[in-house]
């Protein structure tokens, strides 16, 4: 993962929050002088992710801590695996695990999901997309391992591609006034972004085919079968996406429809952190 001055605030800010004024616990009972081995031992299989984040959480609580790193994100875990060494002052080691716990579980949590959902459905051209649903201030370590699983990130925010929903749509007064008004904003302000708008109906497909003018439709929560019809009436002159709903147990019915995308938004809002954990080796 790239470590840019965003990453690197996230991190601090994290590290602030769990802080405060002193780690009272490791201050209080293990000398500065301290120091000692730890080692991040995996606890369930899956998929690592989120090994460049914890350096720089390392980095950040104390440079005199060294890292010797055996596995790299992407990697197929499997418990009893020790992703990596620590070398250090002990206390300082300590005051890191946390969060170096929390950013790793969640994101090789995220990464092992979004792989089992991939290779369900690999052998369909099908691409799968996640959302919006992060949790606030983790959106780019969420979507990075989403990436790291092997589905593909949808847009970052609201700012880099225009999603017209259904209460954008009622809003505006309807399909054809919500897409007019996206156009005309865009060349108002000298944007170029991809227009997608969302469907509920079979009908409203038909809609958007007569007006035209965007890039993508999304039927949501369209039954697989209404999918099937809907991706016959776009007669791929845009591409098309399945939302709504759709989890392991439904992705394969979905992905055989013909539809360009699936988006599933469990990816990142209804996943369990994978078991790792940060254990002391030895004293040096």
């Amino acid at each position: 993962m790239i470590i840019d001055e965003q990453v690197k605030k996230l991190i601090q800010m994290s590290l602030r929050e769990d802080i405060g004024d002193g780690d009272h616990s490791s201050l209080s009972c293990i000398s500065p002088d301290e120091m000692g081995e730890m080692k991040l031992l995996v606890k369930e299989d899956g998929i690592l992710c989120g090994v460049d984040v914890a350096r720089e959480v390392i980095r950040q609580v104390d440079e005199k801590i060294e890292m010797e790193q055996y596995m790299h994100d992407g990697d197929a875990i499997k418990k009893g695996d020790i992703v990596f060494k620590l070398k250090g002052p002990a206390a300082s080691m300590l005051t890191a695990e946390r969060n170096v716990l929390n950013y790793m579980q969640r994101m090789s949590g995220i990464a092992t999901s979004a792989h089992e959902y991939v290779e369900m459905v690999k052998d369909t051209h099908v691409t799968l997309l996640d959302t919006r649903k992060t949790t606030p201030n983790m959106r780019i370590f969420e979507k990075y391992a989403v990436k790291v699983g092997g589905a593909t990130n949808h847009r970052f925010g609201l700012y880099d591609m225009m999603m017209l929903k259904d209460n954008h749509i009622d809003f505006a007064g309807g399909i054809e006034k919500a897409i007019d008004a996206a156009i005309d904003y865009q060349k108002a302000h000298g944007l170029n972004l991809k227009i997608e708008i969302e469907t509920r109906s079979l009908d409203d497909v038909k809609r958007v085919m007569a007006h035209g003018g965007v890039h993508r439709i999304m039927f949501d929560n369209f039954t697989p079968e209404q999918i099937v019809e809907g991706v016959k009436l776009v007669d791929h002159k845009y591409e098309t996406e399945a939302s709504g709903g759709i989890v392991k147990e439904t992705l394969r019915d979905y992905a055989v429809t013909g539809v360009d995308f699936v988006s599933v938004g469990a990816f990142t809002h209804h996943i369990a952190s994978l078991d790792l954990s940060l254990k002391f080796v030895k004293s040096l």
